[in-house]
Parts: structure tokens; C-alpha cells; sequence
């Protein structure tokens, strides 16, 4: 298979110490033929904390320092390996809509090659990773996932993104970490609509090959909502790791690839200054 990985974090996200060189000569070794390195940048922290006062959810701000550093860094080793490794400055444009003015700027820049669209959070809430959901009722639980998809579906139509990462992302932690079943089939005509509006603007979705090394034991999304995507007319799908660590770079990666050809595509996409390029799967 001819394998790529458009989803990675590096040592410049607040979530991973993987050092960016050997996150690169990792995937030289994989012999990826895309690479994509793709560091946090939640537009809803992009400032210092002085910049939001009052805030009493996910303290971690700066992300425009953050953006900038990763930015930075890759492009110049985007030189240095060039003839080694297909590399790709992309971002993982997190809460675009929380924060329009930056999430424009950040679209507008010319160093990108490519940024993935995430909903990580909703508004005045916690991450969907620090949620203690054994504290919630099963309604209160479902009314989270509802206003997921409602983010989501805004953030579609926004559109200035390139690809869609990991789609039901909640499952995650609602049941890989607190193993509470979600029927996210409540929500299957805004997910469509969602999908409907991405391929109209001319974007695409990702599978996330994290939940197969997690408790989850799925990719987000599933070959289900994959399937509808292709269904739809959906053309553009990236595959990811959502590698945090140098050893989970590539994990998942060929498995993902299985899961697209079963929803029925032949080629995955990668993009280059922000225009998507086409590899045939086998």
C-alpha cells in the first residue's frame, strides 16, 4: 500500500514532548508518502491568559506562540529534507468559530500546505477530554453530543479548512474512557448534512486511526460514516494517526487504509499549499 499520515503532533503541542526530527526520520523510515505534521492550534486560546479573564476551563493558553513555533520549524525542514521525505506544514485548527479573526488568519497563511478542521470543545466547556461524564445524566450526555455535532456542522459550513478531523471525536472519551455506549445514529441527518456541506465546498473528512491503539478499538469516524461520505459523492479522504509520540507515528495507518477501501475508494489524498494531490491506495 502506498500509506500516508496527515495527522501528527510534535514537541510543539501541549500534548506531546515527540521531538520533530524524529518524528521526521521516523516517517522516513515508514516510507510514508505523505507526511503531514500537524501541531495544536486552538483558536480559542491563541492569546495569553490575560487576554481571557475569567476563564475557569482548560488552562493551557499561548497557542498562538505555539502555531508559530511549529510553523516555523517545519518549514525549514521542510528545505532539509527535501528529496527524502513528501513533509507537509499542515495545523490542527481547533474551535475556528470560537474565534473567527484568528481562525482567518491562520487560513490566510501561505506557509500551510494544509489544515485540518477539529471541534475539540464546545464553548465555555471543557475539552471533551477532561469531561467527567460519570457525572452527567445519560440526557445530559447525549445533549453534549448533540451540541457537538451543531459545532460541527457550523464549523462545515465555515469551510476554510481543508479536511474534517476525526468526526465523532467524543467517543473517545464518552466510551473508550468511561465506556458508556452513545447511539450516534440520533444524529445521523445533521452528520449527512455535515458531510453534504463539506463536499459541496470541496472538502473532506479523515480517518483517525487513533481509537485502534486506545480503549476505543474504532477509527473516528467508523467505516459507517465513512461509507456515507462516499455515498454522498465524497472524494477527499486523508488517513491519520493522531501520533502524539514518535512510537505511534504510522500506527494504525495500513488498517485505515483497509476501512477506505471498504467504504469504497481507491486513492487517499494529501495536500501541498493547500491543493489536494491524489495517491492510489495500492
Amino acid at each position: 500500500m502506498n500509506l500516508i499520515d496527515c495527522h501528527t503532533h510534535t514537541e510543539f503541542s501541549v500534548d506531546s514532548e515527540a521531538d520533530i526530527t524524529g518524528m521526521i526520520e521516523r516517517a522516513c523510515e515508514l516510507g510514508l508518502a505523505a507526511y503531514a505534521i500537524t501541531d495544536h492550534c486552538e483558536c480559542n486560546r491563541w492569546y495569553s491568559e490575560e487576554h481571557y479573564p475569567g476563564i475557569e476551563v482548560y488552562r493551557y493558553f499561548d497557542f498562538g506562540r505555539d502555531y508559530e513555533n511549529s510553523v516555523s520549524a517545519v518549514t525549514k525542514l521542510k528545505e532539509k529534507y527535501e528529496g527524502k521525505l513528501n513533509l507537509i506544514c499542515g495545523t490542527e485548527l481547533g474551535q475556528a468559530l470560537q474565534d473567527i479573526e484568528v481562525a482567518e488568519k491562520v487560513a490566510a497563511d501561505p506557509r500551510l500546505d494544509f489544515i485540518l478542521g477539529s471541534m475539540h470543545q464546545l464553548p465555555d466547556t471543557e475539552d471533551f477530554c477532561f469531561i467527567e461524564y460519570d457525572k452527567y445524566t445519560e440526557d445530559g450526555i447525549y445533549d453534549l453530543c448533540r451540541q457537538y455535532f451543531e459545532e460541527i456542522y457550523k464549523l462545515c459550513k465555515w469551510g476554510k479548512f481543508d479536511i474534517l478531523s476525526h468526526l465523532t471525536y467524543f467517543l473517545r472519551y464518552i466510551k473508550g474512557g468511561y465506556g458508556i455506549d452513545v447511539d450516534t445514529s440520533r444524529y445521523d441527518e445533521i452528520i449527512a448534512e455535515s458531510l453534504r456541506t463539506l463536499i459541496e465546498n470541496g472538502k473532506g473528512i479523515e480517518i483517525n486511526t487513533s481509537g485502534l491503539r486506545q480503549n476505543y478499538g474504532d477509527t473516528f469516524p467508523s467505516l459507517k460514516y465513512v461509507k456515507l461520505f462516499r455515498d454522498l459523492g465524497g472524494e477527499l479522504l486523508s488517513i491519520g494517526s493522531d501520533a502524539h509520540t514518535i512510537a505511534d507515528l504510522g500506527k494504525g495507518i495500513a488498517d485505515g487504509a483497509e476501512i477506505a477501501k471498504a467504504a469504497g475508494f481507491d486513492r487517499l489524498v494529501y495536500f501541498r499549499k493547500r491543493k489536494p494531490y491524489f495517491i492510489n491506495i495500492d
